[in-house]
């Protein structure tokens, strides 16, 4: 059988918020068998669980909490752990958000690649869909449906010279994460900056940490890091946001101007029906395939 993980050693870096804009000390630390993700801020005193129960608003991003106390982002750090096929682990940050490194999950690679990864002893469960769900707003969907292949296929429509249209197919795998996904930046225009920048919010927003764009053009002077690097990113924040179910999800994840807010509604979708799933260890010698994904 597979065998559950957390990371070998406490690994530590300091990062700007998006929103605040401040300095934000965020610490990965190893945690025992059947933990799960587990999120700490450290000023206030509060732990919640990554999970579908703990999201509070998906407005801007994944954001988690306990009604009183709340932590925003996670989902770029949540791509990187899920990739990695960690399923335990302590998350603590000193802020109300997980810092936004360059707005990919490439830092959070780095910090796991230094961290290593030990085996625990119990078994590792995954989530096998069995039906297809799919939730829908308006022209936007987002949906899981039976495979035995991990697969992430995505497409977005933007009016703007730059992005256009853009689909994406991934076959979901460690090294093809790293490579293809990982690196993928988010994206948003200047009017919404400075709109969001009015209110409060964005205030650690740069070219630093964002693809950033005006009517017509990338202002980022480097460029882009991939020619898909759009729809890469919402890739990247699709596996974070399905990290929640705390399992690896073998199904095809398939969206249309997919969001936060749509891959929310999913998790709860598919955890709302117990026939939609099922839960199993992975035996090595019978599921080969499938191991060979998540090793």
């Amino acid at each position: 059988m597979m065998k559950q993980t957390t990371i070998d050693k406490r690994v530590e870096s300091v990062g700007i918020g998006l929103h605040k804009g401040e300095p934000i000390k965020i610490v990965l630390e190893p945690l025992e068998a059947n933990s799960g993700i587990v999120f700490y801020r450290s000023d206030v005193g509060m732990s919640v669980k990554a999970e579908p129960a703990s999201v509070v608003n998906t407005q801007m991003a994944t954001v988690i909490g306990d009604g009183q106390n709340y932590i925003s982002t996670i989902e770029h750090l949540l791509s990187a752990i899920y990739s990695y096929g960690i399923d335990n682990i302590l998350i603590s940050v000193d802020s109300a958000e997980v810092p936004v490194m360059d707005g990919s999950g490439a830092s959070f690679c780095m910090m796991l690649d230094e961290a290593g990864l030990r085996e625990l002893d119990a078994n590792k469960s995954v989530l096998i869909i069995k039906k297809e769900v799919m939730v829908v707003d308006g022209e936007k969907y987002a949906k899981i449906s039976p495979t035995n292949k991990v697969r992430y296929d995505f497409v977005i429509d933007f009016a703007h010279p730059v992005i256009g249209k853009q689909e994406y197919s991934f076959e979901f795998s460690k090294k093809g994460y790293i490579e293809e996904i990982s690196r993928a930046r988010t994206f948003g225009f200047l009017k919404d900056v400075q709109y969001l920048r009015s209110r409060g919010l964005a205030l650690g927003g740069s070219l630093e940490n964002a693809i950033v764009m005006d009517d017509k053009k990338i202002l980022n002077p480097e460029g882009l890091r991939f020619s898909q690097e759009f729809v890469k990113h919402k890739i990247l924040d699709a596996l974070g946001d399905l990290a929640l179910l705390g399992a690896p999800v073998i199904g095809n994840y398939e969206s249309f101007a997919g969001s936060h807010n749509l891959n929310h509604l999913l998790t709860k979708e598919i955890l709302k029906d117990p026939t939609n799933y099922e839960l199993r260890s992975l035996n090595i010698e019978n599921e080969f395939e499938l191991v060979k994904v998540f090793a």
